[in-house]
């Protein structure tokens, strides 16, 4: 019998990239030749490999699953997508068997030391070969949606040029500070620069629902003048960065305080949930940290990963086969 899980809905593939480790995805069609013929590859990876709760192979009709596909953005078939902790970490496009062999086989050896060593990598774990930080375990039922922040339009306020540019925060990467002092020369990291304030414009390539935001700071013991972010207002669906004199005069759709109970000791990261029924399709978020939690003149964040569901993406073009027909 096929451990292959076959994809009937949305909500059926959001619930297994939260309840397993990693995901394996095969957009088809049935009318694909090149489809047909890695077939019984994908099948014989699935047997051989799926682990319940680990390791998870699926399928998804493109034809029948027009949202899921428009979602990830598939142009092209056969395309598989590897997810793990909920988050898409490789895509290979076309019949491209040793591609894919040795993909799945590289994450489920990691998959395996994780589990000799106890790790979890739905709990802040960043793998062993991919470096891929979490943060914190995804909420139930949602997924990470990162992946979705259109890095080009980002633009952000009071930021201190010495140190990260604004991409830092949502590298996939564990912080290089996380376990003691960063790399020499890698500043992953962001800080504000004038005082304690900073501002955050976070376009996003589809609409999302958002169920709640991890925010990483390690703190800085040997500098007095370095705080972690506590009050921090949001605002949704706006079309660019606000000033911080007009983030004032503008009603937040979310306002609240991280308490020093809510950062975990071991990953630095505070999870913070979002009142879900303001933050309905939404294709941009500003963050305003307001102040830090001490006396420090400058905030620090490492990370930020968002988690949700994603929705409608721009519109996919014509699909296409992807290899020789047999």
């Amino acid at each position: 019998m096929s451990k292959t899980v076959s994809i009937s809905s949305p909500s059926q593939f959001s619930s297994l990239l939260s309840s397993s480790r990693i995901v394996v995805a095969d957009f088809y069609a049935d009318w694909c030749g090149p489809c047909k013929a890695i077939a019984p590859v994908y099948e014989a990876l699935s047997a051989q490999l799926s682990r319940p709760g680990q390791i998870t192979f699926t399928k998804i009709n493109t034809d029948e699953q027009k949202d899921i596909a428009q979602t990830y953005n598939i142009s092209a078939m056969p395309t598989f997508l590897i997810f793990k902790a909920g988050r898409e970490t490789k895509r290979i496009r076309g019949a491209d068997p040793k591609g894919l062999d040795a993909a799945v086989k590289q994450l489920a050896e990691e998959a395996g030391k994780a589990d000799e060593g106890g790790a979890d990598f739905g709990e802040g774990s960043s793998g062993s070969a991919g470096g891929l930080w979490t943060g914190a375990g995804a909420p139930r039922g949602y997924g990470e949606v990162t992946d979705q922040v259109e890095i080009r339009g980002l633009d952000f306020l009071n930021l201190d040029g010495e140190k990260g540019d604004k991409r830092a925060v949502f590298a996939p990467e564990k912080p290089s500070s996380i376990n003691g002092k960063a790399a020499a020369g890698k500043n992953d990291w962001i800080e504000s620069d004038t005082d304690e304030q900073l501002m955050l414009y976070i376009p996003f390539q589809s609409t999302l629902k958002l169920h709640s935001i991890h925010i990483t700071s390690v703190p800085q013991p040997d500098n007095d003048d370095v705080d972690r972010p506590k009050t921090i207002q949001f605002y949704t669906n706006r079309s660019h960065v606000l000033g911080f004199d007009e983030a004032e005069d503008t009603p937040a759709t979310q306002t609240l305080e991280i308490a020093e109970k809510d950062w975990d000791a071991k990953t630095h990261t505070a999870k913070i949930e979002l009142r879900f029924v303001k933050f309905q399709n939404i294709s941009s978020l500003t963050i305003f940290v307001v102040d830090g939690d001490g006396d420090g003149e400058k905030t620090r964040i490492d990370r930020v990963r968002l988690f949700g569901e994603s929705g409608e993406k721009r519109a996919m073009g014509k699909l296409e086969k992807v290899g020789d027909e047999q």
